[in-house]
Order: C-alpha cells, then sequence, then structure tokens
C-alpha cells in the first residue's frame, strides 16, 4: 500500500482530533493514591479530622488515602513541603489557619508563601479550645478571674501547640493586659503538649477538647472558660469569655482546620475535593470524629473559606503585631 502525503495529513488530523479524549481519559482524578501532610504530630485534631475525612475520601473515590505527619516549625515545614509538590491533585495539606496566617508574622522566613504558593480547599471549624488548669493549683481557681489573680507574681508556663497560636496570642494577650509574666512553652503540636501538661510541667494550657480528654476523666486538669463564641456542648458549666466578662477579641478564638493543595492545582480537582471534603462531615467515620471533638459546625467549601481567609488576616495579622512579638 502506498501512502500519499495526503493520506498522512489525513491520518495525523484524526490522530489529533482524538488526542483531546485521550488526554481526558488518561486525567481522570484521582486515578492513584492521594497523600495528606498534616503539619503535626498524630493525637491532635488536625492529624484526627485529617484520618477521619480522609477515610471517606478513600472511600468515595476508591483510591488510597495516606497520612503523612511532618511536624516542626508550627507547621511550616509540613507546609512548605506540599508547596513544593507537584500540582497534580495527588499531594493536600492538611493544617490549622495559624500556620497560614499567624506564622507569617511569627517567623522571618517561613519557606513558602501562603497566598502564591497554596490554595486552600476546605476550611474546618476548629470549635472550642477550652483553657484548662493543672490539678495542682488551688481549686479556688476556677475561672478566667480568679486564674489571673493566682498567676499575678508567680511562674507560670502556658502550652501552645504551636508559635502565634490561638493559645499563644491568648496567653500572650493575658500577659499585655493583666501585667501578668506568663511563659508560653510552645510545642510541636497537642499531643507532647498535653504528655507535658500531664507531667505537671505546665500549669495552663488551650487546645482540643478530645486531645486533653484523657486528663479531664483524670481529673489531672480542669477547664476555666471557653475562649469562643459559645459553649463547649460536652462541657456546659463552662461559660465564654465573654459571659465571663472578658470582651475583648482577643480573648475569643476565631479559626479553622485548612485543606489545602498547592497553588496551582486544577480547578476542577480543587472543587471535587472541596465537595470531598465537605460531604466527609456527614460519613460515619466523619460524623464519629465530630462529635468526638465536639464539632457542630459544617466545614466551609473552598469559596467560603477562601474569602472567610481574607477576613482572618485582617483581624488576627493585627492582633499579633499588637502584641510585639519578635519573629523568629
Amino acid at each position: 500500500m502506498t501512502t500519499t502525503r495526503r493520506t498522512l495529513l489525513r491520518a495525523t488530523a484524526g490522530l489529533a482530533l482524538a488526542a483531546p479524549s485521550i488526554v481526558r481519559a488518561q486525567a481522570a482524578w484521582p486515578n492513584k493514591p492521594i497523600t495528606i501532610v498534616v503539619n503535626f504530630p498524630a493525637g491532635g485534631l488536625t492529624d484526627g479530622i485529617a484520618r477521619a475525612f480522609g477515610q471517606h475520601v478513600q472511600q468515595a473515590t476508591g483510591q488510597q488515602v495516606m497520612i503523612d505527619n511532618k511536624p516542626g516549625a508550627s507547621g511550616n515545614i509540613g507546609a512548605a513541603q506540599v508547596s513544593r509538590a507537584p500540582a497534580d491533585g495527588y499531594t493536600f495539606l492538611h493544617s490549622v489557619s495559624s500556620t497560614l496566617i499567624q506564622n507569617r508574622v511569627m517567623f522571618k522566613t517561613m519557606g513558602f508563601d501562603p497566598d502564591k504558593d497554596l490554595t486552600i480547599i476546605s476550611g474546618t471549624s476548629s470549635g472550642v479550645l477550652p483553657v484548662v488548669v493543672h490539678k495542682s493549683l488551688p481549686p479556688e481557681v476556677k475561672d478566667l478571674k480568679s486564674f489571673i489573680e493566682y498567676a499575678k507574681g508567680k511562674k507560670i508556663n502556658f502550652g501552645s501547640w504551636a508559635l502565634g497560636s490561638s493559645a499563644h496570642i491568648f496567653a500572650q494577650s493575658l500577659n499585655e493586659k493583666y501585667g501578668l509574666t506568663m511563659e508560653v512553652v510552645t510545642y510541636k503540636g497537642e499531643a507532647p503538649m498535653w504528655q507535658d501538661m500531664g507531667a505537671g510541667s505546665l500549669q495552663a494550657a488551650m487546645g482540643s477538647p478530645q486531645a486533653m480528654n484523657a486528663l479531664l476523666l483524670k481529673g489531672d486538669v480542669r477547664p476555666i472558660v471557653a475562649p469562643s463564641r459559645v459553649r463547649y456542648v460536652k462541657l456546659p458549666d463552662v461559660s465564654t469569655s465573654e459571659e465571663q466578662g472578658f470582651t475583648d477579641p482577643s480573648f475569643t478564638v476565631r479559626g479553622w482546620l485548612a485543606l489545602a493543595a498547592p497553588a496551582a492545582t486544577p480547578k476542577e480537582v480543587v472543587q471535587k475535593m472541596s465537595d470531598l471534603w465537605v460531604a466527609a462531615a456527614d460519613s460515619e467515620p466523619g460524623k464519629r470524629m465530630m462529635e468526638g471533638f465536639g464539632l457542630t459546625e459544617k466545614p466551609l467549601n473552598h469559596e467560603q473559606v477562601m474569602k472567610d481567609y481574607e477576613v482572618l488576616k485582617t483581624i488576627l495579622i493585627p492582633r499579633i503585631v499588637a502584641l510585639g512579638l519578635k519573629p523568629e
């Protein structure tokens, strides 16, 4: 058979027309395992939600979802790793909003630019993060006012799961506004913080109820205030900061857990993962985790969380700057 130039051109044109459908078929997402980098250790709220919601994504897509814990530098190490990953929809970050917002003020260099290098896919409310004190403190220390009175002139170690976290802001605000000299002890996540709290190395700390639950059950710690807009459903007798008369915004925590991806991740993948993550809250593993941590608010989708991200930056960055904390 003789192949003429015209025949060859027609055949080439036919392949060109077919190519897009071939590419689309190859690019169907997801078609291989997904990795979610958690930039804090196992055992805390950030890790727990990632594992439960990731289980739903795995069940819904049929692809394995692997959790990779990369703690360090208040979340910067794991976040920087994801920012440099291929933007193909197979590497995600599960973090806290403070990594993306407060850290830009707390660190001279982060290793990534949260606004340019990442896009936020969904935001899950971190819920109520009670402040608790160690059992060694007198029983009279039962609310925020009595804690402030007790802490004056004393050496108090206050635990924070990360530099610039909500716990850090809360403790430093107490120092600034009430003349306290508490030392904020920073950890690489909640799990090691609560270990030290149980050992009595910390006198006070703030964090997720589920992560501190073993200490609550043993009576090693007692909650004194809920620095939030609502009370924690499982600790209904613990009043909010505002209910206790502390109306300064520094004493009411706002933030969420962020699922993010490299900025150039295809929009259709971002939207699909956003839908999966929001739906995960209503899945069996998601509901168990949400109930365990006392979370009642549904996750924000991509569009909602990006809007709230801009709002939180205008609220939280000035608070950090006002505290005069020096970048590390």
